[in-house]
């Protein structure tokens, strides 16, 4: 079985990205997406959530419930998944995508 060790970044990036491809789908349903910009020496992805997914309440489900979900299960070396752009749910700027109001 592989492990962090035996894998270099490229390649956990490569297995991340085809991760996020499962996904992407939906979140561009959406008008959304999302970018890797990151992995830290302790295996935390970071991530910036962009279009629609950067300004939706539901930003944070998303990314705890499907972005961060899809991540771990196929890349299991990675301990978390942040994003730097999550929108909370009470933010006044916060807005639903067209399609979900």
């Amino acid at each position: 079985m592989e492990t962090a060790n035996t894998l270099s970044i490229d390649d956990l990036i490569q297995k991340i990205d085809a991760a996020l491809d499962n996904i992407r789908p939906y979140l561009r349903t959406d008008g959304g997406d999302v970018k890797i910009l990151e992995i830290t020496d302790d295996m935390v992805v970071k991530l910036e959530l962009m279009g629609a997914c950067g300004s939706c309440p539901m930003s944070t489900m998303t990314l705890k419930a499907g972005v961060e979900e899809a991540i771990r299960k196929s890349v299991p070396q990675i301990k978390s998944v942040e994003a730097i752009n999550i929108t909370h749910p009470d933010d006044p700027n916060a807005k639903l995508p067209d399609n979900l109001l």
